[in-house]
């Protein structure tokens, strides 16, 4: 079947001397891995190689099997013209940790127009904006809206947070519970918008905590879900 879909990029793995690999989310079939044949060498071709950066958002041409196998592209074009996001060292950085946890958090093939929607304008907003330095915290929380395990904050005045159940308790019942000021940090975080996360005063070792924590919310929730060898860039960057 060919389709007309607005897609984000997650990965893009050389195969091969002349090919690419490309992991996408798209808008209206989900998560799709395409084969991009000769894309490395070819200088006449319709697709670029330097279209498919991670996070890039692109309207793509492709032809659907459906059947688990590699789908092919046949057009792509560039969507949304990022200012900052592949020039920044900031975000660059940013942009490839958050692209690790999407190909490792994401794996439903099927369309999910909401998250969707939140991840090109959580992108748009990271673009066009300077005070950014909370941002990737604030999406990784954000994302577990759409994963299924967004904190339930009805006990919000509880000190504890229990990792493997999402929610505030007055007390530690397991293992997984913390309450340390990874606690306070994410109270802060929870209902703010895009506007707000710059008024969260964190410094780079309360920051880098945090996202610790974070990551291990995720591996509790997520089956296979790892850390992401980024993890250690962005640390080096915002060090």
């Amino acid at each position: 079947m060919l389709i007309t879909t607005k897609a984000i990029v997650f990965s893009a793995l050389k195969y091969g001397e002349a090919d690419l690999i490309v992991k996408c989310f798209t808008e209206k079939s989900g998560l799709k891995t395409y084969l991009l044949r000769g894309v490395l060498k070819s200088k006449k071709g319709k697709l670029k190689a330097s279209l498919f950066q991670p996070l890039t958002q692109l309207e793509i041409v492709a032809q659907h099997k459906d059947k688990g196998s590699l789908e092919y592209i046949r057009e792509a074009k560039l969507l949304v013209p990022y200012e900052s996001l592949h020039t920044n060292i900031l975000k660059s950085a940013v942009v490839m940790f958050l692209s690790e946890v999407l190909r490792n958090a994401i794996k439903e093939e099927e369309a999910n127009f909401p998250l969707f929607t939140f991840l090109e304008m959580s992108l748009l907003w990271f673009d066009q904006n300077e005070k950014t330095a909370n941002f990737h915290l604030w999406f990784m929380l954000e994302l577990t809206r759409f994963l299924g395990f967004y904190p339930d904050d009805s006990q919000r005045d509880g000190e504890v947070f229990n990792l493997e159940d999402g929610s505030f308790e007055y007390a530690e019942t397991n293992n997984s519970c913390i309450s340390d000021e990874n606690v306070f940090q994410l109270k802060q975080f929870l209902g703010t918008n895009f506007d707000e996360i710059s008024h969260i005063k964190m410094n780079q070792v309360t920051r880098s905590r945090f996202l610790l924590m974070l990551l291990n919310y995720y591996e509790i929730h997520l089956h296979g879900f790892h850390k992401p060898k980024s993890l250690g860039v962005l640390n080096e960057i915002y060090s």
